[in-house]
């Protein structure tokens, strides 16, 4: 059974005392993760520490960084390693983020980087993917996002992409209010499995958990949920109400 994941991602919000209002708030009213299920915070890099303190040994449920670079040191001002994480007991990052992507430039190849430094170090990746808006209605998604599979993961040996977690974000339904129906996201994480599948098996595609992201909400969760390609969703916006990403974890199957 593959792990059904509910992640938070703050992006670039909430001051120090709000974040830990709102995980001290979110925790106190989902007091405990069900066996199968992981709920991962993805918090701003001057909070992690503070949040790790919060969530403290509570089971299945994690803090991520949103980013790293891909070197462990080193002469690079302002960026964020892996041993900095470890430092702190952070072993999950965002990587590949649309938003890395369009307003970074962070190619595939660069990812692929990351993603390696990320597992040599025993840091869990949540490998972001997806298409603009342009590219779904020319009707090229899933060459779209099979390009980003094959040129940041294909490269990967069968044990080590067991251990990235997917997460497949539709550029057009980030914080736009428009949302892929149910039966759309199901196709293409469906399309994405089987690519998996054709390069390390089913039986290892079937261990990948991989995210739905994109305007997910309470009130839609559970529907996308039920998808059986669908394991858990890489939540924005919503998971800054503490009601509303209660609920959403409370959706997980």
């Amino acid at each position: 059974m593959r792990t059904q994941i509910a992640a938070a991602n703050w992006k670039m919000n909430l001051t120090l005392q709000q974040g830990q209002d709102l995980l001290s708030d979110i925790l106190s009213k989902s007091t405990s993760v069900r066996e199968g299920h992981a709920v991962i915070f993805a918090v701003p890099a001057p909070y992690l520490q503070a949040a790790k303190e919060i969530v403290g040994d509570r089971e299945n449920v994690y803090i991520s960084a949103q980013n790293i670079y891909s070197k462990t040191s080193g002469a690079y001002t302002g960026e964020l390693s892996v041993e900095m994480l470890k430092s702190v007991g952070v072993y999950h990052t965002l990587i590949g983020h649309s938003e890395r992507r369009e307003y970074f430039g962070e190619s595939n190849q660069f990812l692929a980087e990351k993603v390696d430094v990320a597992l040599a170090n025993g840091v869990t990746p949540i490998f972001c993917l997806g298409e603009s808006l342009e590219i779904r209605e020319s009707g090229n998604q899933n060459a779209f996002v099979a390009t980003q599979l094959e040129e940041s993961l294909f490269h990967l040996s069968e044990d080590e992409i067991t251990k990235v977690i997917i997460a497949y974000e539709p550029i057009w339904a980030i914080g736009t209010g428009k949302t892929a129906s149910s039966e759309q996201a199901e196709e293409i994480q469906k399309f994405l499995r089987d690519h998996l599948a054709g390069k390390y098996g089913q039986e290892t595609a079937d261990k990948i958990s991989i995210l739905y992201g994109g305007s997910v909400k309470a009130n839609n969760a559970k529907e996308l949920f039920s998808q059986p390609d669908i394991d858990g969703g890489l939540v924005g916006g919503a998971s800054l109400v503490a009601d509303d990403f209660v609920a959403i974890i409370d959706a997980l199957n």
